[in-house]
């Protein structure tokens, strides 16, 4: 088939096409508003920034020191996912109404190229909740390490501001709504050939000299229904206006 061909194909089924992408992008556009709940993301950064002092009691730092601070950090990140650390954060903060194992799944612990800084992350349906929830971590992280390690090395870098309103972190609705036009676009224009390679009769006179190899001695044009209609009343018309001479004896 020719590009010419193809359009022609395209255009002739140019409802069926525009009938599923509408109905797609409904569909899809219609249960991502319903089901939408968006998500906000928050965060806090911790320090682990271990000194030692000189022969005059300054506190200095050396490479070594700072490569002891990157080891301890993956030790830290493992101890805060224990219930030594969630555990606290839960009783201590009994209005997050969080139990350790939800707690647990909730937060996530990284840190940046081996890093000294530690960020603990969370998501909720409300920021200023999950601006509670890492602040409560944090807090927690900071009086207990110590404790557990009998070292005070960590320092709280920055905290969440339950106060501000990001944007959330989910808002992809417009880019569902493009695939979905993308994919049923595609889909359509597909089901329109499949259809045409699947339909068998005889439309011109080429099919049917390439078919039964006979020559066409006649066409029958297909005479649609609205044009009858239209024919039929104007014919009426006319015979309704014909006047008629007056007969003369």
């Amino acid at each position: 088939m020719e590009i010419k061909q193809y359009m022609k194909l395209l255009k002739k089924r140019l409802w069926l096409i525009l009938l599923c992408v509408a109905i797609s992008m409904a569909t899809t556009t219609y249960l991502s508003y319903e089901n939408y709940q968006p998500l906000y993301q928050a965060s806090t950064k911790l320090i682990v920034n271990k000194t030692e002092q000189d022969q005059q009691g300054s506190e200095t730092m050396d490479l070594a020191a700072i490569n002891v601070n990157i080891g301890l950090v993956e030790t830290y990140k493992e101890i805060i996912m224990t219930p030594a650390i969630l555990g606290v954060v839960v009783d201590r903060y009994p209005e997050l109404n969080l139990t350790e194992d939800e707690l647990g799944s909730r937060i996530a612990i990284s840190n940046y190229n081996g890093t000294q800084v530690m960020t603990i992350q969370t998501t909720d349906n409300t920021y200023e909740r999950a601006a509670d929830i890492v602040n409560a971590v944090a807090q927690v992280v900071k009086t207990e390490i110590p404790r557990i390690m009998k070292v005070n090395n960590v320092e709280l870098l920055n905290t969440a501001d339950p106060n501000e309103t990001p944007p959330p972190i989910n808002q992809d609705i417009n880019q569902k709504i493009a695939i979905s036009f993308a994919v049923s676009l595609l889909f359509a224009v597909g089901i329109t050939f499949l259809l045409e390679f699947l339909d068998d009769t005889l439309k011109t006179k080429k099919d049917i000299r390439n078919v039964m190899n006979l020559p066409t001695l006649t066409t029958i044009p297909t005479i649609r229904r609205k044009a009858m209609r239209a024919k039929k009343k104007t014919s009426q018309k006319q015979v309704g206006e014909t006047k008629y001479a007056p007969v003369q004896q």
